[in-house]
């Protein structure tokens, strides 16, 4: 039984759990509710930022600002989204306390308690108002990327109206006219600058701070000279000591060097920020200097580091360029020249953006720094020549100039002289813009140089099988040298092929503090979709990067394809005609490839080019029919492969082998040496013969008319001698003789044999035919002549008429 004590228990528990949920529930509608004012003021003033960002953009007159507006832009579409991702947790805990109190009692059941029903509406009104927020979140979000694109937009759209601006000559008054008279607000905004320098100096040499200061600066000091050189000794050491014997000492030492250069300035620069920056934060003018003072800095470092690994002034025997010593001991100057003109004007550029300098002011650094460049950029190539010239006098003995070091060379005073004829005519962002490409391009393809031998050295190294990696994978996967041998061809290429796309990335991304980004990928992407081609820009920016496509893109094809024929493919697959077919496919689809890339940097849209598609759908119905009919059986026969390179085929009672599988037409080369162009079309419709297709063995078989009174046992055994004895005739399957006919003509022996290939039939047949004559002669074996046959018919006729008479 139970007793009322349980009872009363029992229901003390009914009651009790209740009301404690209940109570939890109170607590956090109220957090609830006191967050919904917070969210509702972080609401508003995303609202308000947006706006003022907005009505700033629509103020913004240089790139700078703009700049610093995306960046602010971006800053709020994180916070939206941030915001939006912290709410979510507490949509799910309202859901399932709304769950917990379960729906509404149905109309004439159960009544709920008052607290029951007013905890639901609060909590049911929460949820709603945390719904509806991140909705005006997601909204905010969706503003802010519209706005990152406009502004990125409106970036693009000012670049572009510089370049084609013509604001002067160097030559006229207008231009120094920031030196003679400058303007009272770049002064004003310069001391402003200025001052706060002064009081981050002073205030990082307070007595507190004084020694910190010194000792930052001095380590700065120490690394970015003393520190680089001691690393680079013991980068030579370590190269020596533990690196194999050949190239890759060399390769690794310059790239080493190089990026011994970078590290140290970074470094360096690091630990001057930390200097003036652990005191006090930077002003916002301060900061934007240091921060574009660093990348300066670096980019300085680059043109010094690459400069002084290309030259390799210290050991020339490591040089990896073809590049005599008294050339690069002529040139050992520049590299460090152009790297302290580029930090020196560099920077006075840099305060003219941190400040918001007047056009004039911007546009007279820009020419001094263009006009300095070019003129350091033109005097390499002269200074070489002349240097050469000299030697050459001397009866010195120097190394051959390549042909690609002598288009360099061409490119560079072309590309010179443009700029500084520009800076002549008024065209300075232009010029600008040009030298900083220059600058940009030679310090990619060095890159690219060093990164591409060093690559290519490092993975033979690596599976050689004279190192002791090498070693370790043969006897680990048992190996072959042949096996580690394409296994460096295979990662060479791999790598090779990384570098190249980073390659072109980097040149089609712009110059250094030139453009804004502009990925090659986004460019491609445009091209399939159709997107963000609005207009057909044909502009100086996009004919410089589709030049860069075009040229690039032709050697990288070019090169992969020799690549192709001569190394991989060779040790990878021994079919001749297989890997005629894969290099001419690879051929076909790359040259589209190009002419797609190179239209993307170009910057035109297919819309724009409806007209010319009209056109070849017209010519392609009337005259082009043919063309693409072959074109497609061209494909066809690449990958089908019922006729490749290097079969011999039969077409119109003309046989020949198959040189070449063309994208219209395929060449055969005949007995005679000449070479019939057959369309691709002509080789899928009609009947082929392919000798080599199924067997690649050949057939020779002679057939001979003997009297009747000859031996055919002797006879026999003759002729199978000749072909056993004449060494192309293979032994199997061996030669045999078949009695052909016999007949009024005599008897017609047949004797077969096989040879290796179809292209030595005729040679073998004539040989063998001189062969067997001697023999037939040597044993006095005749051949039926035509007047015995004549006569023999005559014979044969007059027995019938003779037989017919008696009759």
């Amino acid at each position: 039984m139970i007793r009322p004590l349980q009872i009363f228990l029992l229901l003390f528990m009914l009651i009790g759990l209740p009301l404690t949920a209940f109570s939890s529930v109170a607590a956090e509608a109220e957090k609830t509710e006191l967050s919904q004012q917070d969210i509702a003021s972080a609401l508003k003033n995303f609202q308000k930022t947006l706006d003022g960002i907005k009505q700033q953009v629509s103020k913004a007159t240089t790139d700078n600002q703009l700049s610093k507006l995306y960046e602010s832009t971006q800053q709020l579409a994180a916070g939206t989204e941030q915001l939006a991702t912290d709410l979510q947790p507490v949509q799910e805990k309202l859901q399932g306390q709304l769950e917990v109190l379960g729906p509404p009692p149905a109309p004439g059941g159960l009544a709920e308690t008052a607290a029951v029903a007013q905890q639901r509406n609060s909590l049911n009104n929460s949820k709603k108002a945390l719904d509806d927020a991140v909705t005006r979140l997601q909204a905010f979000r969706t503003g802010a990327q519209d706005l990152m694109q406009q502004i990125g937009d409106l970036r693009r759209v000012a670049f572009k109206t510089q370049l084609a601006l013509n604001s002067g000559s160097i030559l006229s008054t207008k231009f120094w006219s920031p030196v003679v008279a400058p303007q009272a607000q770049d002064q004003q905004r310069l001391a402003e600058f200025s001052a706060e320098i002064t009081s981050a100096w002073d205030a990082s040499w307070q007595p507190e701070w004084r020694y910190g200061t010194i000792a930052l600066l001095l380590l700065a000091f120490a690394i970015g000279s003393l520190g680089r050189y001691f690393s680079e000794q013991l980068l030579a050491w370590f190269s020596i000591r533990y690196l194999p014997d050949g190239r890759l000492r060399r390769s690794f030492t310059a790239l080493g060097t190089a990026f011994i250069t970078l590290f140290a300035t970074a470094l360096a620069l690091n630990l001057l920020y930390q200097a003036f920056a652990r005191v006090q934060p930077l002003p916002t003018m301060m900061q934007d200097f240091a921060d574009g003072f660093t990348r300066l800095a670096i980019f300085s470092a680059l043109i010094a580091g690459l400069g002084r690994a290309f030259l390799s002034i210290r050991r020339p025997s490591w040089r990896l360029a073809v590049l005599d010593n008294h050339v690069a001991q002529g040139l050992r100057y520049f590299s460090p020249l152009l790297a302290i003109l580029a930090l020196a004007f560099g920077t006075v550029e840099l305060i003219n953006n941190v400040i918001g300098a007047s056009l004039g002011t911007a546009i007279f650094s820009n020419g001094l720094v263009a006009a300095l460049m070019a003129l350091v950029v033109l005097a390499m190539p002269l200074r070489a020549h002349r240097i050469r010239q000299r030697s050459e006098l001397r009866g010195e003995h120097l190394a051959e100039r390549t042909m690609l070091g002598g288009l360099v060379q061409i490119a560079t005073v072309i590309a010179s002289l443009i700029v500084l004829f520009s800076l002549l005519i008024g065209y300075i962002s232009f010029a600008r813009f040009l030298t900083y490409q220059i600058i940009w391009i030679a310090l990619v393809l060095m890159a690219f140089y060093f990164l591409v031998l060093f690559s290519t050295d490092a993975w033979s190294a690596i599976f050689s099988p004279n190192t002791a990696s090498g070693r370790a994978l043969k006897r680990s996967f048992n190996f072959s040298d042949r096996h580690l041998e394409q296994l460096s061809i295979v990662f060479t290429a791999t790598f090779k092929c990384a570098l190249l796309l980073l390659m072109i990335v980097s040149l089609l991304n712009g110059t250094f503090g030139t453009t804004t980004p502009n990925s090659l990928v986004e460019k491609i992407v445009a091209i399939m979709t159709g997107e963000g081609l609005q207009r057909l820009h044909i502009v100086p920016g996009n004919l410089i990067n589709s030049l860069i496509c075009l040229i690039i893109g032709i050697y990288i094809l070019r090169a992969t394809r020799r690549w192709l024929n001569n190394e991989l493919l060779p040790k990878t697959i021994n079919d001749v005609g297989i890997r005629a077919s894969l290099v001419t496919l690879f051929s076909n689809v790359g040259y589209v490839l190009v002419i797609l890339i190179t239209l993307a940097a170009l910057g035109i849209q297919w819309n724009k080019l409806a007209w010319i598609v009209s056109a070849l759908s017209v010519g392609i119905g009337f005259g082009l029919q043919e063309i693409v009919k072959n074109f497609i059986s061209g494909l066809i026969l690449l990958t089908e492969r019922p006729v490749k390179v290097g079969d011999m085929i039969g077409i119109g009672g003309v046989e020949g082998d198959v040189r070449r599988i063309n994208v219209r037409a395929t060449e055969i080369q005949l007995s005679d040496r000449s070479t019939m162009i057959v369309p691709n079309s002509q080789l899928i419709s009609q009947n082929v013969r392919n000798a080599t297709m199924g067997n690649a063995q050949g057939v020779v078989t002679i057939a001979l008319t003997f009297p009747t009174d000859i031996d055919p046992e002797q006879v026999r055994n003759i002729l199978l001698s000749a072909y056993h004895d004449y060494e192309a005739v293979l032994d199997s399957p061996a030669p045999y003789v078949r009695f052909s006919q016999l007949g009024p003509e005599g008897i017609i022996l047949s004797v077969t044999g096989y040879v290796s290939s179809p292209r030595i039939v005729g040679s073998t047949k004539s040989d063998l035919l001189f062969n067997i004559l001697k023999l037939l002669r040597q044993q006095q074996v005749h051949l039926s002549s035509p007047q015995e046959v004549v006569f023999m018919k005559q014979q044969a006729k007059s027995l019938v008429d003779e037989e017919q008479r008696s009759s």
